[in-house]
């Protein structure tokens, strides 16, 4: 019983945890209404920025914001120079855009700054939370607080007016211009943001396993949580984080000595493939009927 409440919760803040990650595709999403398949590579881009500015002397708490301000910049630029071509091309053409940037990104930044892993000290100590005969990861225990309290600012953030606008963006490019609202401010914005909760993520997983071309792979279960959760849904990178969390490391954890390993990529493989052909527009997402 304490095995498995072990796993329990360690797949629970392994799912909050993948839903910082998460919430950088919902917030472009929500916000410009595009799928954002270049979040793993700037959540390990964002890693990296993290620890280049600590390797300048600064305090990593220093070093987040700075990182923070550095990644939403980026974001401006990669709506300025990428997406703002792509105005009036098919969704997929971006799509296809995104996935492009991702696999330069996760072959450039590597390159250039190092691929052995690079380590960022949150000041977080490694000896486990013990509770009886469960050991908790401290890591993994901060990172879901902090996931909560990032889902949390980014509910309230849409409730603002400027939030109000991005959302009307996403809905309708066309009357949001018609209006008067700046669709690729919004869209920049929107890529600054998730540039921003990048950084978080970058941070506290980087410290957990060190920062290296590895945490652009967080993008697989990303997408199982934000498909399984809703693609415009904030509180659905919640649930959906922690069902991901739970399922792919409670039945590995159970599995993988039968089968030999590996078995966490096949259930979220198949959290993916269920949920298109059950609910594709996942728990908490909007489904949208068109008149053909």
């Amino acid at each position: 019983m304490a095995y498995f409440l072990e796993l329990l919760i360690s797949g629970a803040l392994t799912g909050l945890m993948y839903s910082l990650v998460a919430l950088g595709f919902v917030l472009i999403y929500k916000s410009a209404g595009v799928p954002n398949l270049a979040q793993g590579a700037l959540v390990m881009t964002a890693g990296y920025a993290v620890w280049l500015v600590m390797a300048w002397g600064l305090n990593v708490w220093i070093a987040i914001p700075i990182a923070a301000a550095i990644m939403f910049g980026f974001g401006l630029v990669v709506e300025r120079l990428l997406l703002r071509r792509m105005v009036g091309q098919p969704v997929i053409m971006v799509v296809m855009l995104t996935l492009g940037l991702e696999i330069l990104l996760r072959g450039l930044v590597p390159g250039v700054l190092g691929s052995t892993p690079k380590p960022i000290d949150l000041g977080i100590d490694f000896a486990p939370i013990i509770i009886g005969d469960v050991f908790i990861n401290r890591t993994s225990l901060y990172g879901g607080i902090v996931a909560l309290l990032l889902v949390g600012a980014s509910l309230l953030f849409f409730r603002t007016r400027l939030g109000t606008k991005l959302r009307a963006v996403s809905d309708d490019h066309v009357s949001s211009w018609a209006v008067g609202i700046s669709v690729e401010r919004a869209i920049g914005i929107s890529w600054g943001l998730a540039g921003i909760a990048a950084v978080v993520a970058g941070a506290l997983w980087g410290s957990s396993q060190g920062v290296d071309w590895t945490l652009s792979t967080l993008l697989f279960p990303a997408v199982a949580v934000v498909i399984l959760g809703g693609v415009d849904s904030v509180p659905g990178v919640v649930v959906g984080g922690i069902l991901v969390g739970v399922l792919g490391t409670v039945i590995p954890g159970y599995l993988d000595s039968v089968a030999g390993g590996s078995t966490r990529d096949v259930v979220t493989s198949l959290i993916i493939l269920l949920t298109i052909m059950v609910r594709p527009f996942g728990i908490f997402g909007r489904e949208d009927i068109e008149r053909i």
